[in-house]
C-alpha cells in the first residue's frame, strides 16, 4: 500500500524503523491512535500515524519516559495554548538526564580505580578486584565503597 491509501503495519515499521511489535505495543496503550481497518481486517496505518510515531520514536531516543510521550502528545494537540507545560517536562527530564550522568561519573571513576588495582597478570584467586567486590573481604586500598556507587 502507498502514502495515498495508508500504509501496512509492516510498512509503517519499516518506515518508521520500529519494529511490528512496539507498533502494536503503542496501540495497545493508547499512544497510537487504533487504526482503521482494510475489508479484511488488515491495519491500515495513516501519515498521521506515521508523523505520530516517529514523534514517539524520537522522544524515546531522548529518553523520555512513556508518561511523559504520553504528555507530550496530549500537549502537541492543542496547538494555541501555552508551551510552559512542555518546558516543564523536558526541563525535569533534562534535571534526570543530568542526574544519570553524574552517577554514571562516579560508576566509572570507581571502576576505573579497581581495574586500576589490578594489573591482569597472576591468577584469580589473588586478583585484587575480584578481592574487592567480595562482600567478605576487602582488599586494602581497594574496596568498594557503596558511596562512590552509581545509585538510582
Amino acid at each position: 500500500m502507498n502514502g495515498k491509501s495508508g500504509f501496512t503495519i509492516g510498512n509503517l515499521a519499516k518506515r518508521t524503523g520500529t519494529k511490528v511489535v512496539t507498533v502494536r505495543y503503542y496501540e495497545q496503550i493508547g499512544l497510537l491512535p487504533v487504526p482503521s481497518r482494510t475489508p479484511k481486517n488488515y491495519r491500515i496505518y495513516s501519515n498521521e500515524h506515521m508523523r505520530r510515531l516517529r514523534f514517539i520514536r524520537r522522544c524515546r531516543d531522548l529518553g523520555f519516559a512513556l508518561d511523559q510521550i504520553r504528555e507530550l502528545l496530549r500537549l502537541s494537540s492543542q496547538k494555541d495554548e501555552e508551551c510552559a507545560e512542555v518546558d516543564r517536562i523536558t526541563a525535569h527530564h533534562l534535571i534526570e538526564i543530568e542526574q544519570k550522568i553524574s552517577d554514571l561519573k562516579r560508576l566509572a571513576k570507581e571502576l576505573r580505580r579497581l581495574n586500576n588495582c589490578c594489573q591482569g597478570n597472576g591468577i584469580i584467586a589473588d586478583c585484587r578486584i575480584i578481592e574487592a567486590l567480595s562482600p567478605r573481604r576487602e582488599a586494602e586500598g581497594c574496596n568498594v565503597s557503596k558511596s562512590n556507587l552509581y545509585t538510582t
